[in-house]
């Protein structure tokens, strides 16, 4: 593989892409296998016939990808496998940067989250239901402190996940629900909504403690259904792109804001004259 120049290179990928690329279908395909320590980056380079620069470059890339890390900050570089943090966070950058609405941020978790709780009802394990059953006991305490009921929030549906026992199931959702269920703050701030967040909640979780995959799937449907009409009550535009949500203030949870009128206006206005 030779290094391109600037000029031959301006309507391809750099050569340091080209290596990445290699390398992680390697790992993709098993040839690599998770936890493999990586040859040195002079054997790379020589192997791929490129500079070393270009392999520091390919090697970066991969790192940002999670595939590969290195041990407590040493040279050598092992496969790895991507955090689902990770792969949520940058899932949830590409949702942001399209624009895609709040609404089919909704319309997304109103088909997951049913079928999610109706596999908890069927798979969670005894240590799950603990787990929901203390994060009621704790929601029911805290019903006017708003900022914890959100991450209490968060954290309920978290572990409905976990019970699902479904690892695609939850890295579907995680980076949806990451800018999804941070906008309730500004639901139960303007409708005092904590009595009907810990209503359903209470029903889904007695669904899954006995079993009842039909109840869990229905609450949870209604629960998606209700956060909705919360959301509309609240006089908050479904329709606007959803944005990275605030993490400034100590205070506040994380909110997803939705770009104003006047901000919308503008892009369309500069999308009309490109």
């Amino acid at each position: 593989m030779r290094e391109r120049t600037a000029a031959a290179g301006a309507s391809f990928d750099p050569t340091y892409r080209a290596v990445a690329r290699t390398i992680e279908a390697q790992i993709l395909s098993g040839a690599l296998a998770v936890g493999q320590r990586l040859l040195s980056e002079t054997a790379i380079a020589a192997h791929f016939g490129v500079n070393r620069s270009t392999v520091r470059e390919a090697i970066r890339m991969l790192e940002q990808n999670g595939l590969v890390r290195r041990v407590n900050g040493g040279k050598r570089l092992f496969v790895s496998v991507p955090e689902q943090a990770q792969l949520a966070s940058r899932a949830a950058a590409a949702i942001v940067l399209r624009e895609v609405k709040f609404e089919e941020l909704w319309g997304a978790m109103h088909c997951l989250e049913p079928a999610i709780a109706a596999t908890a009802a069927s798979r969670a394990s005894p240590e799950i239901v603990a787990a929901l059953e203390a994060n009621l006991r704790e929601t029911s305490e805290r019903l006017s402190d708003w900022p914890r009921l959100v991450v209490l929030d968060i954290e309920f549906h978290d572990l409905i996940a976990q019970g699902s026992g479904n690892r695609a199931l939850q890295l579907c959702r995680e980076p949806i629900s990451q800018l999804f269920y941070p906008a309730f703050a500004k639901v139960i701030t303007g409708l005092n909504a904590g009595q009907r967040l810990l209503t359903a909640h209470t029903r889904i979780v007695e669904a899954v403690r006995s079993g009842n995959a039909v109840d869990a799937r229905l609450w949870m449907e209604k629960h998606i259904v209700d956060f909705r009409r919360g959301y509309e009550l609240a006089a908050l535009d479904m329709t606007a792109p959803v944005a990275w949500p605030r993490e400034d203030a100590a205070c506040e949870p994380r909110v997803p804001a939705v770009a104003s009128d006047r901000d919308e206006r503008g892009r369309r206005a500069r999308a009309a004259g490109a």
